[in-house]
């Protein structure tokens, strides 16, 4: 970030797996032409840890199960049912990836876009002006999210409108400062 007399000058910024981007030259659906995407923010790549460990565990689990059944069942069964269970555990981890990529909180000089995604049962977009913001809070719980230094970001909204939430969010005091340096400079109604 520079500030060219009073004017915020963002410079491109790509984080690890591009979960905090400023500037990442992103379209959205319904963006308006006049709309510029200024900032993106995914969950830290950290939280796909545990999915990823709960599918090595179930992989072990499932390779020690085929060996008991093939005292009882013959190859081709052991076969089947090793292909099916390891193909389901895939089927979760895609899931858990595919979740963590289309959540995305979206910062534009007009508005905050809050995309929760699930694959399975719905997709949920919450709008709100920049001009309707309140307050921004940050708020970093825990031991890893300490270290790793991701958290959550809280927008708190005029009125009756809903507030937005960012989760888990790497570097969340760096990006709650981007975003209010986004509403000093395009935060008022127009």
């Amino acid at each position: 970030m520079v500030y060219n007399g009073d004017m915020l000058q963002l410079e491109e910024n790509h984080s690890l797996l591009h979960a905090l981007c400023v500037k990442p030259g992103i379209k959205f659906e319904n963006q308006k032409l006049e709309e510029e995407v200024l900032l993106s923010l995914r969950a830290h790549p950290i939280v796909l840890l545990p999915p990823l460990f709960n599918s090595i565990v179930i992989s072990i689990l499932i390779l020690f199960v085929c060996l008991i059944l093939s005292q009882f069942l013959n190859f081709a069964r052991i076969l089947y049912t090793m292909v099916f269970a390891y193909f389901v555990t895939f089927i979760y981890l895609w899931f858990q990836v595919i979740t963590w990529y289309f959540n995305i909180g979206i910062v534009t000089n007009k508005q905050i876009v809050d995309v929760d995604f699930s694959p399975l049962s719905y997709r949920n977009i919450t709008r709100t002006e920049l001009a309707h913001i309140e307050d921004i809070t940050v708020k970093v719980n825990g031991f890893i999210p300490s270290i790793f230094d991701f958290g959550n970001i809280f927008v708190q909204t005029a009125g009756s409108e809903i507030n937005t939430e960012f989760m888990q969010v790497p570097h969340p005091a760096r990006a709650a400062h981007i975003i209010q340096d986004i509403l000093k400079q395009y935060g008022t109604t127009e």
